[in-house]
This record gives structure tokens, sequence and C-alpha cells, in this order.
């Protein structure tokens, strides 16, 4: 299996070519096809050392955008079996007002969370006239006051001295469900947390909630105001940075992906923008059938989290 790449003084891996006819910067995550001609193979020793920036100026830190009171549910109501009981048994949630069905506040009381709060008991049909249309709530819904909010520094602080760890950043993924289907998966597969834009990044609305299946209260959900600069607080931070295209010349599974790494995914369409592809260490594909042009980025983002973690078992 191929090395990581070295860094040369300065933070910034060499790179012998660009991404050919990228205008936007970066691409979909996956693909079949090989791409990247001119890019010479990188070459590491194969003991490599932690990443050092004593070179390189401390990035600028990164904090949450001010003034953002959107609840982490969206309007306040989280609903759903799985995500309503995780986020009752989260000690950090303030939660307001409980309306369930007869079973549901009976599962909730099975499960060890029934006096967190007293629950309402309210018909089915009560409860969604509560929700936004379309909620498939099962019988549970729970007002509540947003998480904390986190920022890169928190995340690596806890960790140990060559601690390895996994983080994946997502850079223009707007689709609720997608986030919350990426949070699942790194609740699943081990990762710290889920790193977005506080711009052109997906709301964290109840729907997100709802398809997190209670992750949103286990995984740290960070959200920057640059996705560039969040980059290179990992780095600082000794994470590698692998960015998924389908033009990269490597397969994941040919990528060193032992240490700490962060995964980063673009939307389906655009792929990363250009500065936060260039930020990037390295970048890989995932081999699919030449029949089926890209992946769902939810679906990409679960395969790459499970080959990291398959290596760490």
């Amino acid at each position: 299996m191929p090395p990581k790449p070295p860094r040369r003084p300065g933070g910034k891996p060499p790179r012998s070519g660009r991404h050919p006819g990228r205008d936007s910067g970066g691409s979909k995550f996956s693909g079949s096809k090989g791409g990247e001609p001119g890019r010479q193979p990188r070459q590491a020793p194969q003991n490599r050392a932690p990443r050092q920036d004593s070179q390189s100026r401390a990035p600028r830190r990164e904090r949450p955008a001010q003034g953002d009171t959107r609840p982490r549910g969206g309007e306040g109501w989280i609903y759903g079996h799985h995500a309503v009981q995780a986020a009752l048994a989260n000690p950090k949630r303030r939660c307001e007002r409980l309306v369930v069905t007869a079973e549901a506040a009976e599962t909730l009381a099975n499960a060890g969370v029934g006096d967190v709060i007293r629950p309402e008991i309210r018909s089915a049909h009560e409860i969604t006239a509560l929700l936004p249309e379309g909620a498939v709530h099962q019988g549970f819904a729970l007002k509540a006051r947003p998480l904390p909010e986190r920022n890169i520094e928190e995340i690596l602080a806890p960790l140990a001295e060559g601690q390895p760890a996994l983080v994946v950043v997502l850079d223009q993924v707007t689709d609720p469900r997608n986030v919350g289907a990426i949070l699942r998966s790194a609740a699943a597969f081990g990762a710290l947390a889920v790193i977005l834009p506080e711009r052109h990044g997906a709301d964290i609305t109840a729907a997100l909630a709802k398809a997190a299946s209670g992750a949103l209260e286990t995984v740290a959900l960070v959200r920057v105001t640059n996705v560039s600069r969040a980059l290179e607080a990992l780095k600082a931070g000794g994470f590698w940075c692998v960015g998924l295209d389908a033009q990269a010349r490597q397969a994941l599974a040919e990528v060193d992906l032992s240490g700490r790494v962060a995964l980063v995914l673009g939307s389906e369409g655009a792929g990363l923008r250009r500065l936060v592809s260039d930020t990037c260490d390295l970048h890989a594909r995932l081999p699919i059938s030449g029949d089926m042009e890209s992946l769902n980025v939810s679906a990409a983002a679960a395969i790459a989290m499970y080959e990291v973690a398959r290596r760490r078992v």
C-alpha cells in the first residue's frame, strides 16, 4: 500500500499537476475512471513522523458563527423514536416539552428515560399537527433547546498524543437528510465529528435529526465559517486530509489511512471547491461500475468511513 506523501516546508504537499478540466475545483467523490494525468505517485518514508507545522503560522481559530440560535432539530422540535430517546438520554440537551402517544411513553419508560421530563399523552393525529408537514414521528415529539456549539479545538483537545482519529468534512452538502445519514454512519464507524460550513451547508433541522437516528446527540456537528481554514486547523492537529474525487489516480483502498484522517467530501454535482480541494493533502476515489457516474454523498461517506474503520479493528 503506497505511503502518505511527504509534506514540504510550509504545509503544502508537492503537486505536479492540477485537476484536468476542473473549473469549479474538485469533482464527484466516486468513479471508475483513473484521471489526473501528469500527477506522479507521491512517495514518503515508510515510518512517517507525525505532522509538524512549526514553520507555518498557527491557523486562525475556528469559532461557531455568532448569534446562531437555530435549534439542532428545527424550530425546537425533534421527532422519531431513536432521535427523541437519544435526546432525552443526553444530559447536555435541555428538554422543554415531550409529547408522545401512550405506547411511545411506555417505550421511553422501558428505556430508562421516561422520567427526564413529564410526558404529555396525545394521539398520533395531535402530534402530527405540531410538526412539519410529512414528519414521520412514530408517536414521539420533543421540544428542546439547541445543543451547545462546538469548535475544532474542543474536538481535538481530548486526543492523546499519537491517538488515531477520524473526522468527516463536508463542503457544500446542503441536504439535511444526507447530513443526518452521514452523522449516523459517523456514529457507527467511530468518527469524532462531522464538520460543515455555516453557509452553503445543510441547516440543522428536524429532518436532519430524524435521519441521524440519535447520532446528533453523540457525534459532534461542527459548523465553521471557512472550510479551508478548518482543514488547516485539522492539519495542525496531526490530521491528513483526504479529498474524495472521482478523477483521483489512487483508489481509497490504496491510501495509508492510519493515524488521524479527515475525509473531505463535496456535493454530488460540483464536488469540492478548488480551494478546499487544493488544501487537501491527497485525493482518492471510490471505484464503481462505469454504468453509474457517482454515488450519493451519504453512501460515499459511509463507504469511506468503513474503509478507515476496518483497518483499525
